[in-house]
């Protein structure tokens, strides 16, 4: 049996139904030239009744039922064809208008003739959202899942502050100057590692801008989150020091094999290279690949004398 026939037919039993006020099962036959309808009754088996329905009535329900159910195909086609076009736009950026918030806090966007929802998990912590507000987020992914196509948003995610990035400085866009890395703490800060091929351009200035003019507002749109441009180096030891910004270091020691770093810093910038809540030293770890032991210069003297 075709599923169009099928729902066709199930759509003019339910509007019959719904006419008649009948709380019977209904069943519809089509065929070639008449509507049939039957009630069923189960007793002992199943018994097939006709219901005394006339032939103008049954085909006034039935073209009713078939005009709802074209809508209703037509709108399921309209949906699924704009779910598709979102699918070829996995990891940009998409601006929506917040519908509502459910009460797990994950946040329903409208996104034009589909919804989008941005997961608790991918929001920034100290951000809110209300009804009616507008909203920039990653398309994460999209996603057929139960028969239905569902668009997963971020705005923790670090491809999201790449984009944001793209957005803003054209040079990147371009390919003039790459982003290598992008570690984040959302919300707190982040670290952006780049870099270019070509030895006139200055690829940090170029990121940050005039006074800050390109990473300013990208700071803004992520509700403060700090941002260190980071020029990129194959020296891992001078990467590492770059990577502890804004904290100067002072003395390193790096071993090889084990892939730690020792670093000195003077103390009264030992808690600026740590940062708070450790952040600035774990996105150092993680933009570099090293794990990275932050430590007073004096201390780290000491170890190189017992060592």
């Amino acid at each position: 049996e075709w599923i169009v026939e099928r729902s066709l037919k199930n759509a003019i039993a339910l509007a019959i139904k719904k006419d008649r006020r009948i709380k019977e099962e209904v069943n519809v036959e089509l065929q070639d030239d008449q509507i049939k309808v039957f009630l069923v009754k189960r007793t002992n088996g199943k018994t097939t009744i006709p219901l005394d329905i006339s032939t103008e009535d049954v085909n006034r329900i039935a073209a009713y039922a078939a005009k709802e159910e074209f809508l209703k195909e037509l709108e399921r086609a309209e949906e699924e064809r704009g779910y598709l076009e979102f699918l070829e736009r996995e990891g940009e950026i998409v601006v929506g208008i917040v519908r509502k918030i459910t009460e797990e806090g994950d946040v329903i966007v409208d996104l034009g003739k589909v919804v989008g929802t941005l997961p608790k998990r991918e929001q920034i912590r100290k951000e809110e959202y209300k009804p009616g507000s507008r909203v920039r987020a990653l398309i994460l992914s999209v996603k057929r899942k139960k028969g239905k196509y569902e668009i997963l948003l971020s705005r923790t995610h670090p491809m999201f502050l790449k984009r944001l990035i793209e957005q803003e400085v054209p040079e990147v866009k371009s390919g003039e100057v790459v982003i290598k890395a992008v570690v984040r703490e959302p919300g707190e800060r982040a670290k952006v590692i780049v870099h270019s091929e070509d030895p006139r351009i200055d690829p940090v200035g170029v990121v940050v801008g005039v006074k800050g003019s390109r990473i300013l507002p990208i700071t803004e749109e992520l509700s403060g989150e700090k941002i260190d441009v980071i020029k990129w180096t194959e020296d891992a030891q001078e990467l590492i020091k770059r990577s502890l910004s804004p904290a100067p270091v002072s003395r390193i020691r790096l071993n090889y094999n084990s892939r730690r770093a020792e670093v000195g810093i003077p103390k009264d910038k030992l808690s600026m290279a740590i940062g708070k809540h450790g952040v600035n030293v774990k996105l150092a770890n993680k933009i570099t690949g090293w794990y990275i032991d932050v430590m007073a210069e004096e201390d780290f003297d000491r170890l190189i004398r017992l060592s």
